[in-house]
């Protein structure tokens, strides 16, 4: 198994209600599971590959739960990267080089048999995790707006965290919601206004790792 690990930030939006059924052990809000997301490594390594500054999205759709299988998925890789980190960075996104359950990468390759054929594209990702703001877009795939959950009396903005000690994608990710437009082969119809989360991203072969 080649070491990897990664340092970063992931910007995910999926079709449930905000909070996400998923994070409770819960089935979905409307009973099927759609997600898009974006992830920005700022620092990390796939062996002696330097991934540090690349960018990856997927786009997963399931007819039910994740845990019930039958998904397809599609993964993107930034333009920019060379063909040691597309390479490398591919096998991570689809649990490749990872320890049985240990990252959220394995568990949604595993349930998705239906894999879409890689694509290389210009990723563009802006994030004020402080804010719960931000967007990521991938030109004829998706592009999701981020924005904070709001007071519906008075207006303001409300922050709300989930902290998962024993999570397999983050520990603590603050919560957000929006909206994900889709081009692509993977349409996403039901991500208006939907669960947003924002994260940092730290993991390695093994799983989550602390900040």
């Amino acid at each position: 198994m080649t070491p990897w690990e990664i340092h970063g930030t992931e910007l995910a939006n999926c079709n449930c209600n905000t909070g996400c059924p998923c994070q409770f052990m819960s089935l979905p809000t409307k009973g099927s599971c759609e997600a898009a997301v974006a992830i920005v490594i700022d620092k990390g390594h796939y062996g002696d590959v330097d991934l540090s500054g690349t960018k990856l999205a997927q786009v997963y759709k399931w007819p039910g739960a994740v845990h019930e299988g039958n998904g397809t998925m599609q993964t993107i890789i930034d333009s920019s990267a060379s063909p040691e980190q597309r390479a490398a960075l591919e096998k991570i996104a689809t649990g490749e080089d990872t320890e049985d359950m240990a990252t959220f990468w394995w568990v949604f390759s595993a349930m998705s048999p239906n894999k879409l054929e890689t694509l290389y594209k210009p990723i563009e990702v802006a994030l004020d995790l402080e804010a719960r703001t931000g967007t990521s877009k991938v030109p004829d795939v998706f592009e999701t707006v981020f924005e904070p959950l709001t007071n519906p009396v008075t207006g303001a903005d409300h922050r709300a965290r989930i902290n998962l000690p024993h999570g397999f994608e983050y520990h603590v990710a603050e919560v957000a919601k929006a909206t994900t437009k889709t081009t692509g082969e993977i349409p996403l119809s039901d991500n208006i206004g939907t669960h947003a989360h924002l994260c940092e991203l730290h993991m390695n072969n093994s799983g989550v790792l602390a900040a």
